[in-house]
């Protein structure tokens, strides 16, 4: 890959994610303090994002990959998108807000996947090229939220104006990225998308329980992105939105971690330190002040280990236990399993417990939070006496790095 192509391959990542950071995590403070909305107003919200996440690999796999040019794709859907966050900026109604940001999230998600897409087929060696690419994107997320938190529009609607004009940015940039054709006998089959052909998985009754340990831990995963702004806000914490980008700070450099623990500790005892990292966070949002703002701090840089160390080494574990001819299908099996469905309901269930825990307009964030915690102590329960497979990979560091 010729020093052009990566310039514009890291300049459509830093993009990619400078607009989503610019919204995502402030959506639910934005809600609350400035459209008034409800608990459960919010949590549909954030649902909206799983649906599309959901309908988005239809759209890429069975559609744009056999028929259009991926950065011609990408570019109509980021304008598309930037006309639908120009209507949220206008709207000042919580009820026709869920509407709206599920418009706007269809056409969001599908770029997740596009990007990645477009990447990878100018690469020559992907495993090695791709994450130097890649991690742009998590720069960008911190960029962004230091922007968003040191001018104070965590709150009001300029974090959709940011992404508006980001969106337009990306949307005429794509034109000009290295042109990624279309291949009519490419993308894949309705039953690939559901991830049908790894269902033949679960006849290893340890995978069939990291499956459902995956889904049902993306459930405290939605409560942390739907409410950790807020409730910080709430308790007193200054600059919320700078200091919750440590914990993409910290997603980073135990994302290199990995391949260490991974051969040290193996894959068993990595899920089941992401799953107790998981309740420890919990509990010190749920009982961290501003004055043992210490706890915060954990509670936020506890994000690299929680999500690193259980997602993205459950997704080596699956990519091994599945092999060759079925880790598309697996892959993507857990993808629509945990974004989707799991972060669906967690978003949901989120809503529901903020107004569970709201009395009188003042909101009960220790108990809030220690329905997460509940949720994964659970699920490190079930994990630790179920999950007794005999062959838990041991990775070599080329296969941890893939």
């Amino acid at each position: 890959m010729n020093s052009t192509t990566r310039i514009q391959l890291s300049i459509m990542m830093f993009l990619q994610f400078f607009m989503w950071g610019a919204w995502y995590g402030q959506m639910s403070k934005y809600l609350m303090t400035t459209l008034g909305a409800s608990g459960d107003q919010v949590g549909n919200a954030y649902a909206a994002f799983s649906l599309a996440m959901i309908i988005s690999p239809f759209f890429v796999g069975m559609i744009a990959d056999r028929y259009f040019a991926a950065q011609k794709v990408l570019g109509v859907l980021c304008l598309l998108g930037a006309g639908v966050l120009y209507l949220i900026t206008q709207n000042s109604d919580p009820n026709s807000f869920f509407m709206l940001i599920l418009a706007y999230c269809l056409t969001f998600a599908p770029t997740l996947a596009l990007t990645s897409s477009i990447a990878m087929q100018q690469m020559r060696s992907p495993e090695n090229e791709f994450p130097g690419i890649r991690v742009l994107g998590t720069v960008a997320w911190i960029v962004v939220t230091n922007i968003v938190g040191y001018y104070g529009f965590g709150d009001n609607v300029m974090i959709y104006e940011l992404a508006m004009y980001t969106s337009v940015v990306l949307g005429l940039f794509s034109f000009f990225l290295p042109n990624t054709p279309p291949n009519p006998t490419a993308g894949a089959s309705f039953a690939q998308i559901l991830g049908l052909d790894a269902f033949k998985l679960f006849k290893d009754r340890s995978f069939a329980i990291f499956f459902l340990s995956s889904v049902l831990i993306c459930i405290p995963l939605s409560f942390y992105y739907a409410m950790a702004n807020p409730s910080l806000t709430d308790g007193g914490m200054q600059n919320v939105e700078n200091k919750m980008s440590l914990g993409q700070a910290s997603e980073v450099i135990f994302m290199l971690l990995i391949p260490l623990a991974y051969s040290r500790l193996g894959v068993k005892k990595m899920l089941i330190v992401g799953l107790v990292a998981w309740i420890l966070r919990f509990i010190c949002f749920g009982y961290g002040t501003v004055s043992t703002e210490w706890m915060l701090y954990i509670a936020i840089l506890l994000h690299g280990v929680c999500y690193d160390f259980f997602f993205v080494t459950g997704q080596i574990y699956t990519d091994n236990k599945a092999g060759d001819q079925i880790k598309s299908s697996a892959q993507g099996l857990i993808t629509l399993a945990t974004y989707g469905i799991g972060m669906g309901i967690g978003s949901k269930l989120s809503g529901i417990v903020l107004d569970m825990y709201t009395k009188d307009g003042v909101k009960d964030w220790t108990s809030v939070w220690m329905v997460p915690a509940a949720i994964a102590a659970i699920v490190l329960v079930l994990f630790v006496l179920l999950f007794t497979d005999k062959k838990a990979l041991v990775a070599t560091d080329q296969k941890v790095a893939v």
